[in-house]
C-alpha cells in the first residue's frame, strides 16, 4: 500500500476517519433538532463524498454550478438543489436536461431569471420547483423585503412550468438571528396571501450549529463541515484534531532561523483568508505559521527556536478548505501515513 511518502508535492491529503465522523455528528445535530440537511458539494466536489453524506441521512446535495450538478447527476445522485440564478439559453438548456433526470430545484431572485425559466419549462405535469433567494444580511444575491419575495413567489405560482418551492438564502456569518426574523416575516407574508412556504433553506456550517427546534429554517446546506479548516476552528466548530484536511508539503529553503520557505504557495494554499491574519498553520509545531504567499512559495514563519530541516515534509491546515480542493486535480484519502485511495476532483473545473 502507498503511503504519505511516496506522494509528491504539494497534495492535498483527506483523512479519512475525521471526515467520516464530521459527517456523522452533522447529520447527528441535524436529526436532533429536526432539520433537513443538504450538503454542499463545494467543499470537496466529489461524488465519493456526496455519495456518503446522503447515506448518512441527507436528502439531497447542494451545488453551485450547472456543471457540478451533471457531474453528481452522472454518478447517480438523484437529489439536487442549485441556488444560483440561471440565465441564458444554453445554461437553460442544460437545466431543462438535468430536470429530466433527477429531482431537481433552482432560486431566483428577479423577473429576469423567472422570465428564462417559464419559457424553458413548460411541463404542467413535472414543474420545477423555484425557491425564491433572499438577502438577510449578506448583502449578495436575494430580495430585499418580504414584499418583493411575495411578488416573486406570486410570479412563481402563475408560471405553468414552475412551482413556488419555498425560500432561501445564505446569512451573513454570526447573524443567524436576524436572518431568522426576516425569514420568519416573509412566511408571515406568503401566508397572509395564501402561498405555503414548507421549504426554508439557509446555509453555512458555523451557524448550522446554534439551529434549534424552534427554527423557521426547514433545511441547512453546510459545506465546510466534511473536513473543516482554521476557519471554522477559529469559528468554534471543532479543533484542529478534527480538521480532515492538510496540504502535503516539502521544505525547499531555510534562509533565516525564523523563516523555512515550502513548495506550496497561493496555488496550493489559496490568498482567501477568510480575515484570518495568515494562510495556514503547520500541524505538529505550536506557532509555525504560513505567514506570506507567492504563487509556489509558502513562507514560514517560525517561532520559541523551532526550526525545520530543508527536504523535511509537513503538514499545513489551510484557512480556507473549499478553495483550495478547487486547485488541484485529486486528492488522497489516508489513514495515518498509509494512502487508502486517490480520487479525482471530479466537479473541479465544470462550466456552466
Amino acid at each position: 500500500m502507498q503511503g504519505i511518502d511516496d506522494l509528491d508535492t504539494p497534495a492535498i491529503l483527506i483523512d479519512a476517519a475525521r471526515a467520516e465522523a464530521n459527517i456523522t455528528r452533522a447529520q447527528a445535530h441535524a436529526d436532533r433538532h429536526g432539520l433537513k440537511l443538504r450538503p454542499h458539494i463545494k467543499t470537496h466536489k466529489l461524488p465519493y463524498w456526496a455519495k456518503k453524506q446522503v447515506a448518512a441521512g441527507a436528502v439531497g446535495i447542494t451545488c453551485q454550478k450547472i456543471g457540478e450538478a451533471e457531474v453528481m447527476a452522472d454518478a447517480g445522485l438523484t437529489d439536487i438543489f442549485l441556488p444560483y440564478n440561471i440565465l441564458g439559453r444554453a445554461k437553460l438548456e442544460r437545466l431543462k436536461a438535468l430536470h429530466g433526470r433527477v429531482t431537481l430545484s433552482v432560486t431566483a431572485d428577479s423577473r429576469e431569471t423567472l422570465e428564462g425559466l417559464a419559457a424553458t419549462f413548460t411541463d404542467t405535469g413535472h414543474p420545477l420547483p423555484v425557491l425564491v433567494e433572499c438577502d438577510t444580511g449578506m448583502g449578495r444575491c436575494g430580495v430585499q423585503s418580504a414584499a418583493e419575495a411575495l411578488a416573486l413567489a406570486k410570479l412563481i405560482d402563475q408560471a405553468k412550468g414552475l412551482t413556488f418551492g419555498g425560500l432561501m438564502t445564505y446569512p451573513a456569518a454570526g447573524r443567524a438571528a436576524e436572518a431568522e426574523s426576516w425569514l420568519a416575516g416573509a412566511k408571515q407574508t406568503l401566508a397572509a396571501s395564501g402561498l405555503a412556504c414548507d421549504r426554508i433553506s439557509s446555509g453555512g456550517t458555523p451557524d448550522m450549529w446554534r439551529s434549534g427546534e424552534d427554527s423557521v429554517v426547514t433545511e441547512y446546506r453546510p459545506g465546510t463541515y466534511i473536513y473543516l479548516d482554521r476557519y471554522q476552528v477559529a469559528k468554534g466548530v471543532g479543533t484542529l484534531d478534527d480538521c480532515a484536511l492538510t496540504v502535503l508539503a516539502t521544505v525547499v529553503s531555510h534562509p533565516t532561523p525564523a523563516r523555512a520557505i515550502l513548495d506550496s504557495g497561493s496555488k496550493a494554499l489559496s490568498s482567501d483568508t477568510l480575515g484570518l491574519a495568515d494562510f495556514g498553520e503547520l500541524l505538529g509545531m505550536p506557532g509555525a505559521r504560513v505567514t506570506s504567499l507567492s504563487e509556489e512559495h509558502g513562507t514560514v514563519t517560525l517561532a520559541n527556536g523551532a526550526s525545520l530541516r530543508i527536504g523535511e515534509r509537513v503538514r499545513v491546515v489551510p484557512d480556507h478548505c473549499c478553495v483550495v480542493t478547487n486547485l488541484f486535480d485529486q486528492v488522497h484519502l489516508i489513514d495515518g501515513d498509509k494512502v487508502l485511495e486517490t480520487l479525482k476532483v471530479e466537479a473541479r473545473g465544470r462550466m456552466g
